[in-house]
């Protein structure tokens, strides 16, 4: 069961044609580079908890060939550099959301980027919804920015700590799912070159 499960959740990584999710930083500081083939430890990560609580979700973007783009526990949104993006602080989601952020490439597009947000239950009592930003990656000299008027949007209210992204049948766009908190309800999002179509 453990060996399904594995294969199951890392094997769309690995058959992936590019290199966007060869870089990894998750927990307290923590990070794994693949690649080289086989993972490399990180430790310059700016994912922790000033609490001292543990870190749950996070997400991680890299270019075609590998290199670090930017990355966000779902509070601040970090560039390369490991530098807070500029309006990249406040980001209505938290540290303690098991699936806190999603980073999707806006179809077409290798300069767009959402950043798809979901809150926690136990400090927020999902008040922040399901909300996304959007990241200009050629911004600030190519380290990134988030858009100003572009963040914190929200599209529906009262989530679940989980949220994921699926390839839309034409092989180029995404499906963003989310799950409506106190409901059998699932909510789905067409992502496309023009933006988020809400079905």
């Amino acid at each position: 069961m453990n060996n399904f499960f594995t294969i199951f959740v890392l094997l769309p990584l690995f058959c992936f044609g590019q290199k966007q999710g060869n870089i990894w930083y998750f927990g307290d500081h923590a990070g794994l580079d693949f690649n080289s083939g086989s993972p490399i430890p990180l430790t310059n990560g700016q994912t922790y908890s000033p609490d001292g609580n543990s870190i749950e979700g996070s997400a991680v973007i890299s270019d075609s060939s590998g290199s670090l783009l930017f990355y966000t526990n779902g509070n601040k949104i970090w560039n390369k550099n490991q530098q807070v993006m500029p309006n990249g602080d406040s980001i209505y989601s938290d540290f303690s959301s098991t699936q806190g952020a999603l980073i999707v490439a806006q179809p077409g597009s290798s300069r767009y980027f959402y950043v798809f947000t979901v809150d926690d239950f136990f400090k927020h009592n999902l008040q922040y919804g399901f909300r996304y930003s959007m990241v200009d990656i050629c911004r600030n000299n190519g380290l990134g920015d988030v858009i100003p008027n572009q963040k914190n949007i929200k599209l529906l209210d009262t989530v679940c700590e989980k949220l994921t992204a699926v390839r839309h049948a034409n092989g180029i766009d995404y499906w963003i799912i989310v799950h409506k908190y106190y409901s059998d309800a699932f909510y789905t999002y067409h992502l496309s070159s023009v933006g988020i179509i809400d079905t």
